[in-house]
């Protein structure tokens, strides 16, 4: 049984790592130029700044 635990285990991050590729690739297709900046696949990850003191907070 413990193999049948892991497998929905990685299943559950296969499903959220397709979801995240499939909003870069719907930025990407509205984007202007060739390539997503930096900061915008920033946004579009939720992806928070970090703080260059490395203090949490």
């Amino acid at each position: 049984m413990a193999g049948l635990r892991s497998a929905t285990v990685q299943d559950h991050v296969a499903l959220v790592e397709i979801e995240l590729c499939g909003e870069l690739m719907i930025a990407a297709s509205a984007a202007d130029g060739e390539r997503l900046s930096p900061d915008l696949i920033d946004e579009v990850l939720k992806v928070e700044p970090q703080d260059p003191t490395g203090a949490g907070g």
